[in-house]
This record gives structure tokens, C-alpha cells and sequence, in this order.
């Protein structure tokens, strides 16, 4: 199946799914696979077998609230990364702010129009997408990345952070991350060292890990700017990676340096085997990361 064919995959939860009928049919003409829970809990079980595109989260259910249940989606990092957007009868500011402290990205007040929804969907699950993927090209090339919020928590973590702060037992990051460049030793000598690269927004802080390594390891602990400095790219693919980073397509880049597509592709064929990454993200990650931290 190609990727143009795959439906977007939407959680519904509501104890009362029948209401629901005719938007979930909308949902479906628009080309999204729906699924149903009717409780927090049977949607959290819902999670362990499936990660889905987005979630239609009602706030007043029996057992776990909507606000509750949003709040232990977001303590996963597995699920952090599906926005939620609540949609229910509690139309007060009070509640509505509720929403979004557990974690919601939206909030819509039924009875809710279809037209509505849809268009409140699909920008957050393309939104959420582009996040997606930007980080997990972070993961693939080698690197970790923390969203830290302005308290010094951290409010999201990559797998891959997930898995180093895990092996470091990191339980309080507000006194490790100061500054822009901080250094964490390991049980077994190595250190884990973190770069905060800017401002992730409402108030949060992005930094990236690299890889644990030991103090004498200078290569490593330069990270992506010498991963590509020993990559040896020729002063083309230097180019042609540069322009890549920031975004255009092959047929922009091939313009810009006066070659063709084609050519422009083989020039990334080379870049992603010397860098040994498999996917454009991932040369892109590296060429921003690098520049960023050079």
C-alpha cells in the first residue's frame, strides 16, 4: 500500500457513542479509519494495541475523565505525540482550561458541527505529523530530543531520550539542564550531554542528547558537526544537503545550483550512505543540528 493510500487513524471516546453516528460517518466519508471506546480505560487499552492519528476525547464519563485520561495519554511518551482534542457538553472557561492543562491541544463544545471538527482535525493531525516525523529523524540520526518547559520539566521526550535517561536515572532534570551545554555522567564512566538548540514555544525549550560517551571521546562528544565534517562530503553534496536542511524539495535545490532533479537525487544517494542514514529527515536533522551547533 503506498503511503498516499493509508487512513488517518481517529480514536473516538464517549460513554455515549451512538450520539456520535453521524459525525463518525463523516469521519469515515472523509477517509479516516474510526475507532470507539467508550470509557478512559477501555481507551487507554485501545492505545496499547494502536497508535492513532488523533483523539476525540469526551470530558464526562464514567470512571476516568476525559481530563484524567488525556493527562495519563501525554505521561506516555509512546502516545505524547497524538493530539487530543476534547469535545464534550462542558461548555465553561473553567472546564475549557482544564482541557488544555491535561494536555489537550483543542476543545470543541457539542453539539458539535461535523464541518468543524473535520477542519480542527486535519490541521492538527498534519501538524502533529510534521512534529512527528521531525523529531524521529532527530532519533534516527543518532541523537535524543527533550522539550523542556519553562519550570525545567520535561514535557515531552523522543524514544530514544526516553531510553538514555532511563539507563542515566534521571528523575529531576531542572538541575542538570541549565545553561545552553549540559553534561551528565553515566554509572560506567560515559556521560550523556545535552545541547538546548532554541525555543520550542508557549514558553519551552528544545535541547537535543547525543550519544553517551566516554569524556575522552572528542568525536562524539561534538556530535552531528563532526559526524558530517567525517562523513568527507564533497563540496557539491555539502550544497546540496545544505539547501535539503532548510527545506526544498529536489526540484527547488535543482534550480538553485542549475542541475536537474535526477542529479540532485544522486548527489543524496551519496549523502545519506556517507552519513549512513536512510531517509531525507534524517540527512536533514543532522545538516540543521550541525550547522546549529557549529
Amino acid at each position: 500500500m503506498s503511503p498516499s493510500a493509508v487512513r488517518e487513524v481517529v480514536l473516538v471516546v464517549d460513554d455515549a457513542p451512538q450520539s456520535l453516528g453521524a459525525l463518525c460517518a463523516e469521519l469515515e466519508a472523509e477517509g479516516y479509519t474510526v475507532l470507539m471506546a467508550p470509557d478512559g480505560e477501555s481507551a487507554l487499552q485501545r492505545l496499547e494495541l494502536v497508535s492513532p492519528d488523533a483523539i476525540l476525547l469526551d470530558a464526562l464519563m464514567p470512571g476516568l475523565t476525559g481530563f484524567e485520561t488525556c493527562r495519563r495519554v501525554k505521561a506516555r511518551p509512546e502516545w505524547a505525540h497524538v493530539p487530543v482534542i476534547f469535545m464534550t457538553g462542558l461548555a465553561e472557561t473553567e472546564d475549557i482550561v482544564r482541557g488544555f492543562e491535561a494536555g489537550g491541544v483543542d476543545y470543541v463544545v457539542k453539539p458539535a458541527r461535523a464541518a468543524e471538527v473535520l477542519a480542527r482535525l486535519a490541521t492538527h493531525v498534519r501538524n502533529a505529523r510534521a512534529v512527528r516525523l521531525a523529531r524521529e529523524a532527530v532519533d534516527v540520526g543518532g541523537l535524543g530530543v527533550l522539550v523542556v518547559d519553562a519550570r525545567g520539566r520535561v514535557a515531552w521526550r523522543s524514544p530514544q531520550a526516553q531510553r538514555w535517561l532511563q539507563e542515566a536515572d534521571v528523575a529531576d532534570t531542572t538541575a542538570w539542564l541549565q545553561g545552553d551545554l549540559a553534561q551528565l555522567p553515566l554509572p560506567d564512566g560515559r556521560r550523556l550531554v545535552a545541547r538546548r538548540v532554541g525555543e520550542a514555544g508557549l514558553g519551552e525549550a528544545l535541547w537535543l542528547l547525543q550519544p553517551p560517551s566516554a569524556p575522552s571521546d572528542d568525536a562524539a562528544a561534538e556530535g552531528p558537526a563532526s559526524r558530517i565534517a567525517m562523513a568527507a562530503l564533497t563540496p557539491r553534496e555539502k550544497e546540496v544537503l545544505s539547501w535539503v536542511a532548510k527545506g526544498k524539495t529536489n526540484r527547488d535545490v535543482a534550480e538553485i545550483l542549475g542541475m536537474s532533479p535526477r542529479t540532485v537525487n544522486k548527489h543524496l544517494e551519496h549523502v545519506f550512505e556517507k552519513l549512513g542514514v536512510e531517509t531525507r529527515a534524517a540527512a536533514a536533522a543532522l545538516a540543521s543540528l550541525g550547522l546549529a551547533g557549529a
